[in-house]
């Protein structure tokens, strides 16, 4: 009977843990930046002045059976709803600001903003430029990472790719790995090359791949293809990938959803 009794509470113990994991994977692991590359803000482009756009995005694994594995890393992370609007109209600096509902989560608001300046603006040649701010939330322990980045990129010529580089810092109290320890900034790089379609059906496709380096919810990466089926509609579908494991779970697929209003 006792050890009926302790297998019992052992059971209900681990139903316990893997409902308070299954919690702060949705709270903590939320992710809500400026334009995006693919899993990365590591591209210097700022929304366009006046032009509101509405992005729904979800990360999730096609082959689990669970939202969480036996080691309590996530199968899944919480569905991000963003608005971006361009709020400078010039042509050579532009700025955008943002905030996205992260759902489910206690505290689902997250800001983020970005000025920068495109190619050739500053002088003929001069790479794209920008700074942002992202995750800024509204906890101070749990969503408020306040993460500031500065890229720099170039179109290389000839082949028409863009290559972007950029750098990330965070709240060392927040920024963590899955062991505790801060692991606030890093290095992001990204690759991007757009093929003109020009079909009633659809108007151009976008190959896209970034990678940031730090094991915190920020590191890792992904590549894969944004249909751009108008020039205000668009689906990016592909995997992503993540330096912590024992945070973010492992390799799950996106689907991201963007309209230009």
């Amino acid at each position: 009977m006792k050890k009926i009794q302790e297998k019992g509470i052992r059971k209900f113990v681990g139903i316990i843990a893997s409902a308070i994991i299954v919690y702060a994977c949705m709270v903590g692991i939320a992710r809500a930046w400026e334009t995006t590359e693919f899993w990365t803000p590591c591209v210097e482009d700022v929304h366009p002045y006046g032009i509101p756009e509405l992005m729904i995005g979800n990360f999730f694994s096609v082959y689990k059976k669970s939202m969480v594995d036996a080691d309590g890393s996530p199968n899944a992370l919480a569905s991000d709803i963003g608005f971006e609007i361009g709020v400078l109209p010039f042509d050579k600096i532009n700025m955008e600001i943002g905030v996205d509902g992260i759902y489910p989560s206690a505290d689902p608001y997250l800001f983020n903003a970005k000025l920068g300046t495109p190619e050739d603006s500053m002088f003929k040649g001069a790479p794209g430029l920008a700074v942002g701010i992202f995750n800024v939330g509204t906890n101070p322990s749990t969503t408020a990472a306040d993460i500031g980045t500065i890229v720099i990129g170039k179109t290389i010529p000839y082949i028409n790719m863009r290559l972007h580089l950029g750098y990330y810092v965070g709240n060392h109290a927040v920024l963590l790995g899955s062991t505790g320890q801060p692991n606030n900034q890093d290095w992001m790089v990204a690759v991007d090359r757009t093929f003109n379609v020009g079909k009633d059906w659809m108007d151009s496709l976008t190959f896209a791949a970034d990678y940031a380096a730090g094991k915190n919810m920020i590191g890792g990466g992904g590549f894969g293809t944004y249909l751009n089926w108008t020039k205000n509609i668009s689906l990016l579908i592909g995997p992503t990938w993540f330096n912590d494991a024992g945070l973010m779970g492992a390799w799950k697929w996106t689907t991201q959803v963007y309209i230009n209003f």
